[in-house]
């Protein structure tokens, strides 16, 4: 069994997990001897490793999977040690609908006073005055968090637009295709995206005013899931004025550089922020809406949102999640997190220009915040195909559309991310490196591509695996060397001195 460093209650921290893991089946036993359990509750108390081996082999998996691989995905990140803690808290057991003292459970003294900790901490974290923002911390994820906040502003069959998902937006920001309407948001909303332009791939401000005024939304999203740049909320916000608009911002990918204030502030003009917890924000898997309370738009407004998120959107509030968001936006609030906001934006430039460097082309030729975006497009290779090898390379990426595909669904580039590995202590030099790991990635994908002999995804995969072929002989030297460098660094979480391959897991070397 992996040691994880997460923390029973009924555990105490040693050097040793088997130690740890004998201390907690004798206090288990204790337990049970005390107070006399019966049979049918016996399995209360028996550690995960015992009573169900299947899923801590599972877990164990994915620990060695995080530690020997290099995670490049930009909407992922890696949480502390203490987040974990409270994500996996007694909390869980309380059922909390509505909020605090105003609850339709009784026995929540203690997650009122949680819940109020919380709120405090997600606007100190954001430099917020709690007299013109106020925030609700219960929505479970970014996506049930956006559409709580289009319930609070909007009527059904309302107009928004957001960025087209295939220029770098999101799929909860209107999202549709020519013969499916692919979210809730454009489901139960009209939607119409703007564009960037396809020039200088920056986002067309001119462009989205003059859609303005034809459509005329009744809310505009900004915010991307794949845009390297900053925004200009300023040009945003005139926009919407002058059309009667409400402005939200969706930082999902890059809160913690905005708390952090290395990026530009959307506070400073926006009636809504929505922003998930585990990306740049490196918290567990939640999300935040902020309201503003002091604008002409902010009549009734936390109201409104308090009552999308519950009833209207979801029940009860998930009381370790909130715990855990608000142990991490503690680490938010310190001078360490502005360092390493700064650290992650470094990383990413570093990454840009060691790609640009090997001639390859990056949308928008760089990077404002911790996202690279890769159009592989003039190597004649796919997303698709590159986010395979790397993944048999145990190098973790996404394939993504590019400004000019024809579809979101057959992505012409990938799209890479440094936060988790800054997480993971690696700096400039050691982002050069893996630079170099994704320009031999790439390489060999144009070998595999030649060698399957035709575009097929398939042949592709059987030319990268096939035993005995050149393709996998060079997939294997490659990948004893991703996991080489990936095994000098410590993962968040874990005791990587104390890591051993689990069952399973077949390396071959």
């Amino acid at each position: 069994m992996l040691r994880l460093l997460t923390r029973p209650l009924y555990l105490s921290a040693t050097p040793s997990s088997s130690l740890r893991f004998k201390r907690g089946l004798a206090l288990t036993s204790r337990t049970m001897a005390t107070f006399n359990t019966p049979d049918f509750n016996k399995v209360l108390y028996a550690p995960l490793a015992e009573i169900d081996p299947e899923v801590q082999n599972i877990i164990d998996k994915e620990t060695w999977r995080q530690f020997s691989g290099l995670e490049l995905i930009a909407s992922e990140n890696l949480t502390s040690r203490a987040t974990l803690e409270a994500n996996g808290s007694i909390l869980t057991n309380k059922y909390s609908e509505g909020l605090p003292n105003a609850r339709y459970y009784g026995g929540n003294e203690h997650i009122d006073e949680l819940e109020i900790l919380c709120r405090k901490r997600a606007l100190e974290a954001f430099n917020l005055d709690p007299a013109k923002w106020g925030v609700n911390v219960q929505p479970y994820s970014g996506s049930t968090a956006n559409f709580a906040a289009l319930t609070a502003l909007l009527q059904p069959q309302d107009r928004l637009m957001g960025l087209g998902l295939p220029d770098g937006g999101h799929l909860t920001h209107g999202y549709y295709t020519a013969k499916k309407k692919m979210t809730a948001s454009s489901i139960y909303f009209q939607s119409f995206p703007y564009a960037i332009d396809p020039t200088t791939q920056l986002i067309d401000y001119a462009g989205l005013e003059r859609q303005a005024k034809i459509f005329k939304p009744r809310l505009i999203i900004c915010g991307a899931s794949a845009y390297p740049r900053d925004w200009d909320y300023a040009a945003l916000k005139k926009t919407a004025d002058t059309e009667g608009a409400y402005l939200m911002a969706d930082i999902a990918h890059t809160s913690g550089l905005v708390a952090a204030q290395t990026l530009n502030n959307p506070f400073d003009y926006c009636d809504i922020v929505t922003t998930t917890t585990h990306k740049t924000l490196r918290g567990p898997r939640a999300g935040l809406i902020f309201f503003k309370r002091d604008g002409p738009n902010s009549q009734d407004l936390e109201k409104r949102v308090n009552d999308a998120v519950f009833p209207a959107c979801q029940g009860g509030p998930h009381n370790n999640t909130i715990a855990a968001v608000a142990t991490a936006l503690l680490q938010v609030a310190q001078p360490t997190f502005k360092a390493y906001a700064k650290q992650v934006i470094v990383n990413a430039q570093t990454l840009a220009a060691a790609l640009h460097a090997h001639g390859y082309k990056l949308q928008t030729g760089g990077t404002d915040n911790h996202l690279v975006l890769w159009d592989l497009r003039p190597l004649g290779l796919t997303g698709s195909k590159v986010e395979k090898v790397c993944d048999l390379l145990g190098i973790t990426i996404n394939k993504n559309a590019v400004s000019g595909d024809a579809s979101a669904q057959t992505p012409g580039g990938i799209r890479l991310g440094t936060s988790a590995l800054t997480s993971r202590n690696m700096t400039e030099e050691d982002i050069k490196v893996v630079a170099d790991f994704l320009h031999r990635a790439v390489q060999l994908s144009l070998f595999l591509q030649k060698e399957a002999g035709s575009k097929l995804l398939k042949d592709f995969i059987r030319a990268a695996t096939a035993k005995g072929s050149a393709g996998a002989a060079q997939v294997d030297g490659l990948r004893r060397d991703v996991i080489s460098f990936a095994r000098q660094w410590p993962l968040p979480g874990a005791d990587v001195s104390t890591l051993k391959r689990p069952a399973g897991i077949e390396e071959g070397f």
